[in-house]
């Protein structure tokens, strides 16, 4: 393997890294923090008429869940096309 072709995989694998400690730690904000620690706070507000805090309990972090697999599946791809390694 080329200097230049490992230069590439550890720049590829670096942004990857980015990536996926955002997206862990957007994942970690909202389950345990949004969830657990600031959820008697959050209740003061409501949704669909239900408090915030038991909202993001119990719906709210799997819809973000999903939204975050979107995303990285989105970006992942923008990666792999960036560095030439996408199927097809």
């Amino acid at each position: 393997m080329s200097v230049h072709a490992t230069k590439e995989l550890q720049a590829y694998w670096k942004e990857n890294l980015v990536i996926i400690a955002v997206h862990l730690a957007i994942w970690f904000f909202v389950s345990f923090f949004c969830g657990i620690m600031i959820a008697d706070q959050l209740d003061q507000y409501m949704i669909g008429g239900f408090p915030v805090g038991f909202w993001f309990a119990n719906q709210g972090s799997i819809v973000i869940f999903v939204i975050l697999i979107w995303t990285y599946v989105y970006m992942m791809n923008n990666l792999d096309k960036k560095y030439d390694v996408h199927e097809g």
